[in-house]
């Protein structure tokens, strides 16, 4: 056969492997290594494998992912989040829907020094639904704010999909966290207008807080204050060239650490739990890089991305239409599997594609990402929707869904500004480091 109806098989052969339930990382790994065996030889195939699971696992440039993934351990275990809630709830606690507002502004905080929306959600639901649940929130809302408020972790840098991006398309990671912090805060803010005009129309989704004096309030300030310093830290190092994206990384793990040791809220237990989550966390995702790139090497040898990008560029219809279809192939995808995952396997296909059209590289992995993010609150995986229903076992799957669908206008909003206003995205970047 020919080398593109090849690569065309080597996908239905890894998407038939994903449907009986291998992990994402060993299907492209398997796909990957077939394909090139056909197309080139055996023995190149193997060469291709040795080299990319060495090559991957020794980079220094991936070292960055183990770091940002320690940072967000450390500051979680040393209560940096409990601070950065209650900041929160002193604020937005007695405004309608108050703590699910909490909830989200807490979210985005916390995703400033996390980059995975599991963890945000994770995290933010021990803390935020028990509070909740006391307060007597609908359970749909309670949820569908915990999962909604998760998916920031993916969108607001240090981003964990941005880093893998960034070296799959060889793009400026510094440019790609600073692109995304505008439309994380658009995000943030469309998240907080639904659960208030949610609250507004039915007041009993969500009974008032407490009252709290303004002292309480500028008293509570001072829990964002650490979030901040590391926030700062890491983007401002980064941007003024003290660092390297690996040497933040390692600053801001650092600066959690600091904040643990002199608080003295982190015990030694919590340093070993927050080391062994990191390295679990992390060969997961250098691993999906190590099969992405055998993968993608099979498909650049098949050409089937370039055929695709010139077919695409030659159709008799304007540039928007196909992205389109490309941005419904992300819902669909993201709905199916995990956000990571299926970015992962389909940039090394829609990416030149998106270039091809005329796309900014930057504006495109941005949008690409936050459509993909929705895939994390969408049926049937939807594994934030999982992990709140995990912290919350009384309240039904069907139900957590429906909260969360209250929120999909918000991501759809979102994507139309920046599709509109391109500088939502790219004037931060292109100020900061040039167009």
């Amino acid at each position: 056969m020919d080398p593109t109806t090849a690569a065309l098989v080597g996908l239905l052969l890894m998407s038939a492997l994903m449907l009986f339930g291998m992990p994402i990382a060993f299907t492209m790994l398997a796909a990957g290594l077939l394909g090139n065996a056909y197309l080139l030889s055996v023995p190149a195939a193997t060469h291709l494998l040795a080299t990319n699971v060495w090559e991957q696992f020794s980079s220094y440039g991936l070292s960055v992912i183990p770091l940002f993934v320690l940072m967000g351990q450390f500051a979680y275990r040393a209560g940096v989040t409990e601070r950065l809630y209650d900041a929160a709830y002193k604020w937005f606690g007695r405004m309608p829907g108050g703590l699910a507002c909490t909830t989200v502004v807490a979210s985005a905080g916390f995703s400033a020094i996390c980059g995975s929306n599991s963890a945000t959600t994770a995290t933010m639901g021990t803390i935020a639904l028990p509070e909740m649940r006391r307060y007597g929130y609908d359970p749909a809302l309670a949820t569908g704010a915990v999962a909604v408020g998760g998916t920031l972790g993916v969108v607001i840098p240090p981003s964990v999909v941005l880093i893998v991006i960034a070296v799959q398309t060889e793009q400026s990671l510094l440019r790609l966290f600073l692109a995304a912090i505008i439309p994380g805060l658009i995000l943030t803010a469309l998240f907080l207008l639904t659960i208030f005009v949610m609250c507004l129309r039915n007041p009993k989704l969500a009974p008032l807080g407490p009252v709290v004096s303004m002292k309480e309030k500028l008293v509570a300030l001072s829990g964002i204050i650490e979030a901040l310093i590391l926030f700062t830290l890491v983007i401002g190092g980064l941007y003024f060239g003290w660092f390297t994206p690996t040497e933040a990384g390692a600053a801001g793990a650092f600066g959690a650490l600091a904040i643990g040791m002199v608080r003295r809220s982190l015990s030694w237990r919590d340093t070993v739990k927050s080391i062994i989550e990191s390295v679990r966390i992390s060969a997961m995702v250098v691993l999906l890089i190590t099969g992405a790139v055998l993968f993608g090497r099979f498909l650049t040898v098949s050409r089937l991305p370039f055929e695709l990008a010139e077919w695409a560029a030659a159709l008799p219809v304007q540039p928007f239409v196909v992205l389109l279809v490309v941005l419904g192939i992300y819902i669909i995808g993201g709905a199916l599997m995990d956000a990571l995952g299926f970015l992962v396997v389909t940039i090394p296909i829609f990416f030149p594609l998106g270039v091809a059209l005329g796309y900014d590289p930057v504006w495109y992995t941005v949008v690409l990402t936050i459509i993909t993010t929705m895939g994390a609150i969408t049926p049937p995986v939807g594994v934030n929707v999982f992990i709140a229903h995990g912290l919350a076992p009384e309240v039904p799957i069907h139900t957590i869904f429906r909260g969360v669908t209250y929120f999909l206008l918000a991501f759809a909003l979102c994507i139309a500004l920046m599709w509109v206003y391109p500088a939502t995205v790219l004037a931060l970047p292109n100020w900061m480091l040039g167009g």
